[in-house]
């Protein structure tokens, strides 16, 4: 394939993920809240398309392990970037949880996210169903952010650019104001990205967003090729908490066209006041613990495997509290096994998670499929929606002892649920932003809003010291 080496005329621009994704793919999503305001001075100051710092396993991660509210966190956000764009990742139906919600919680939950302060959310679905994909989008447009919609990217005999291309013109029938390709675990090589970028470029008319990951090693030159192809927009990290897992490096990509017709007019000293904060904050995180080292390698393996850096922070957080660290690469292993029974779904949240467990189950138990978490059962039965490829028969038949698999969109079967959770909720919920936590997260929400609203005495006296000092 040959390509003109002359540059597109247009600024190439940033979304930096470092409030975000970059925490979730090294460091399982631990940074706190405290650790981001001190710098968004200085982030606010540096002029990126945007600053994706919500969604995700953030609303998880908030109230599961570090005991904040997201809620809060963004207004928090909200407050001390008020020159820049707010961005977030949705998993369309699914919302931030892990099942398909009806479409009033989710019209709702897309309300209360612009309301609290989101400009740009991202909306995906794990299977590239679009159908799981309308109701979010929607709601987007209704509540008047730029409606992202992204392709989650894979490779697979099903998978080719094409399908691709076919399904970006699709979203842009639907509404979206910028197309993202969402590389989660950098398999899109960087000759492929030119040549699907250009493709792209051909057939819609709105911007490009371009996310990818460092896993493979290939991150920077996939960005760099793809900016030579014309693609507008493209997701890093501050570099403390770049690569491996996580995005190529701010600094380095904007150096890499600095001086060019894709410049991107950042400038290197704001950035590097930025990123002088968040290197105390991962080496914080690196002494507790929090961060792994083995995700700031570069694993061109995962070009077999398929795992994204998330996955595989979460892969050694189960392994590591079975004790079983040594059997990860087993796990790794089995990952393509599982994705090639269940269809080949591209891997991320949710499906990630759900293929990287049934993998950790079969390598544990010593038998492959003697066990099924009740994700992979939905998986199965269709209720994320519809799989890409031909399902392994016996593996469904086994999961799903007779049931019935699911062929409408998912969401058809669900009766509207946020007044009967405001019914549920109203002891402990004081807000719909409560109530749509509770919806999400029914197992953590609840007892996180009741020691939120009414803590212990030790608590209270903790809080009553923290104002003190203040």
């Amino acid at each position: 394939m040959s390509f003109d080496l002359d540059m597109p005329q247009k600024k190439l621009y940033i979304t930096d993920t470092i409030l975000r994704d970059a925490h979730q793919s090294q460091a399982a999503t631990r940074m706190r809240l405290d650790d981001m305001l001190p710098a968004c001075e200085a982030l606010d100051e540096i002029g990126y398309w945007s600053i994706e710092c919500w969604g995700g396993a953030t609303f998880d991660a908030c109230m599961r392990f570090l005991h904040e509210d997201p809620w809060e966190r963004l207004r928090a956000l909200r407050k001390a970037l008020p020159h820049s764009r707010l961005q977030m990742l949705l998993r369309g139906q699914n919302l931030l949880g892990y099942r398909h919600y009806a479409d009033d919680v989710v019209e709702a939950f897309v309300e209360k996210s612009v309301g609290n302060g989101i400009d740009i959310i991202r909306v995906f679905d794990a299977l590239n169903d679009t159908r799981n994909m309308e109701a979010a989008m929607k709601a987007v447009r209704k509540y008047g952010a730029v409606c992202e919609a992204a392709i989650s990217y894979t490779t697979s005999p099903v998978h080719n650019e094409a399908y691709f291309v076919r399904l970006a013109r699709q979203l842009e029938e639907m509404g979206a104001d910028t197309i993202c390709i969402k590389d989660m675990a950098n398999l899109l090589l960087p000759m492929d990205a030119y040549s699907l970028i250009r493709e792209m470029k051909k057939e819609v008319h709105v911007p490009i967003h371009l996310h990818t990951h460092n896993t493979t090693g290939t991150g920077s030159m996939v960005y760099f090729m793809a900016g030579l192809a014309g693609v507008d927009i493209v997701d890093c990290a501050l570099s403390p908490l770049a690569n491996g897992t996580s995005q190529p490096a701010t600094e380095s990509i904007a150096a890499a066209f600095a001086g060019t017709a894709r410049d991107t007019g950042l400038d290197q000293k704001k950035l590097s006041r930025a990123a002088e904060h968040f290197k105390k904050v991962a080496q914080s995180m690196q002494d507790e613990g929090i961060l792994n080292p083995k995700v700031l390698r570069v694993d061109p393996n995962t070009l077999l495997y398929q795992v994204p850096g998330g996955m595989l922070s979460n892969l050694l957080s189960q392994l590591k509290q079975a004790h079983a660290e040594d059997r990860l690469e087993e796990v790794l292993q089995e990952v393509p096994n599982v994705r090639r029974d269940f269809g080949y779904p591209p891997l991320v949240t949710p499906t990630s998670q759900i293929v990287g467990s049934q993998a950790v189950l079969n390598v544990m138990s010593g038998e492959r499929y003697k066990m099924f978490p009740k994700e992979s059962k939905m998986l199965l039965r269709g209720e994320y929606g519809r799989l890409p490829g031909e399902v392994n028969e016996e593996v469904r038949r086994k999961a799903l002892d007779g049931a019935p698999v699911i062929t409408c969109r998912p969401a058809d079967l669900l009766e509207p649920e946020m007044e009967k959770m405001r019914k549920e909720t109203r002891e402990y919920a004081r807000t719909d932003e409560d109530v749509l936590s509770c919806a999400l997260f029914p197992q953590v929400a609840p007892d996180f809003l009741k020691k939120k609203y009414h803590p212990a005495p030790e608590e209270k006296v903790r809080e009553i010291t923290v104002m003190w000092k203040q």
